[in-house]
């Protein structure tokens, strides 16, 4: 049972970073769940400028090691699950890059569209 709680936690974790780069694209259809996206964004920043602690990996930590499992290397989340399976290995940095840069053109996109509802009406 301890287990599956890890197996939950990092499947948070993998959609919130799925989220984190498209969530603004989803707006574009739902326009209300930016109020969703804008924190993710901004609790993303915090974790890769400020090096803010992030909650899913010490969750992930902590049901790991009371399952008895082998905890996460030092470097955590990124380097066990993501780096050189979703991008080359060892280019985190470009990645996070082009994940901002992707919630940035969404919500250029989504202001765009309410600019243009705005002069419609």
């Amino acid at each position: 049972m301890r287990s599956a709680t890890v197996g939950l936690t990092v499947g948070a974790h993998l959609a919130y970073l799925a989220y984190l780069p498209s969530g603004g694209f989803l707006a574009l259809r739902w326009p209300r769940s930016i109020a969703l996206h804008i924190p993710v964004v901004l609790w993303g920043i915090g974790v890769v400028v400020f090096e803010l602690p992030c909650p899913l990996t010490e969750l992930e930590q902590r049901l790991r090691m009371r399952a008895g499992m082998d905890l996460l290397p030092e470097s955590g989340f990124i380097d066990r699950y993501v780096d050189g399976k979703f991008y080359p290995e060892q280019r985190t940095g470009a990645a996070q890059a082009l994940a901002f840069c992707a919630a940035g053109v969404s919500w250029i996109m989504l202001a765009r569209k309410r600019q243009r509802r705005g002069h419609a009406r």
